[in-house]
């Protein structure tokens, strides 16, 4: 799709409507400012990263059909971003039906994308592409015969969350109904499925970052890739990443060709995220995000357009550079401290972080609950 952008705050403008505004988001909203777009933010909690630079806000719980209704029909966006997966997405998908706004990349892709079960079983059982052994469960007694079945160690995760909220590794019997429990209580939305997945033997993982977006000369959609980037979590949060991953030309081919088919059966334009295991030549598909990826800060640092922009040039029709201009590698550090110490908390970067001058450093005031995440 191609695009005219008006005039922000005008009755020209723009408007894009972000469904989620964490740290990520608020670099997505960054890149479309820069591009004359109009940006409302909106998050379940107040102040959001995001929303401290976009245009408009505001706070609701975007998992209730009605409230994200109302939002839209009050705002009129042209296009709408979603950021996270606790979203009543057949709210998008009426929304996309009545030609109403634009879903990125496509109410379909985010549909299936909001919960583990709709794109595993697209990317194994509809494209055949390589995964690890899985079964479902929505109860307790099915969750113990699918860890037999999958037999130990084995990964559970429930099938919406994010950032390892409510998965764990078992690693024997002993341990399988205090992971059905933790599923139960970790995940975004509580729908009580969870995926039970084999354990791989693999040598490292990667993002590749996969961006789907239309020629202006042809109009056809084409796809680019970012060089692999590899990276490390702990307990299913990012730690750090780093860009490029050393890999083979028959695995970096064979992980092209996974990311093509599912981003291809996806649709839409934007940037995904597509998780991959590699083992020498072999690679297995993970996950897929239809939106930047948290490995993908490294881009700010080695590439001539970050994935933030690069998603946000996708979405509105304009040509994209996937070109690394350097090595680099990123990294987080999670600091969540009650409201009170947030002075000496500042003061410790200050002194510490800010002063190094080779560093580029990024502090996203996010709110939890009673403290505070930078």
């Amino acid at each position: 799709m191609s695009v005219t952008i008006g005039t922000p705050l005008q009755s020209s403008a723009f408007k894009v409507l972000l469904l989620g505004s964490g740290e990520l988001g608020k670099e997505v909203v960054i890149s479309l400012q820069r591009l004359g777009v109009e940006v409302h933010a909106a998050d379940r909690y107040e102040n959001a990263p995001a929303m401290q630079v976009a245009h408009f806000s505001y706070a609701l719980n975007m998992a209730d059909a009605t409230e994200l209704k109302a939002l839209i029909e009050k705002v009129k966006p042209n296009l709408i971003v979603p950021e996270i997966e606790a979203i009543a997405t057949q709210v998008l998908v009426e929304i996309e039906q009545q030609n109403i706004a634009t879903v990125i990349p496509s109410a379909k892709a985010v549909n299936l994308t909001m919960n583990r079960e709709g794109i595993r079983r697209l990317a194994a059982e509809e494209l055949g592409l390589p995964t690890s052994a899985y079964r479902f469960a929505n109860t307790l007694e099915s969750f113990r015969s699918a860890c037999d079945d999958i037999g130990y160690p084995n990964f559970v995760k429930p099938v919406m969350s994010s950032s390892g909220k409510g998965q764990s590794r078992v690693k024997e019997y002993a341990e399988v109904d205090a992971a059905w429990e933790y599923a139960q209580t970790g995940g975004r939305v509580n729908q009580g499925t969870v995926i039970v997945e084999s354990q791989i033997d693999f040598d490292f993982e990667i993002t590749l970052l996969t961006v789907r977006s239309k020629n202006p000369e042809t109009g056809e959609i084409e796809t680019a890739y970012c060089d692999p980037i590899g990276h490390r979590q702990d307990s299913g949060d990012y730690v750090e990443s780093w860009q490029p991953q050393a890999m083979t030309e028959a695995a970096l081919n064979e992980a092209k060709r996974i990311a093509n088919k599912v981003t291809v059966a996806l649709g839409g334009c934007g940037i995904f995220g597509v998780e991959l295991f590699v083992k020498g030549d072999k690679v297995w598909f993970s996950e897929v995000s239809p939106r930047p990826h948290d490995t993908g800060l490294v881009t700010l640092a080695s590439q001539f357009q970050s994935e933030f922009e690069l998603h946000a040039r996708a979405i509105l029709g304009l040509p994209v550079n996937t070109e690394r201009h350097s090595i680099a590698a990123s990294a987080t550090y999670a600091c969540s401290v009650n409201l009170k110490d947030l002075n000496v908390v500042v003061w410790a970067w200050q002194q510490h972080v800010l002063k190094q001058q080779t560093k580029h450093v990024n502090l996203h005031k996010k709110r939890l609950q009673k403290s505070l995440f930078i």
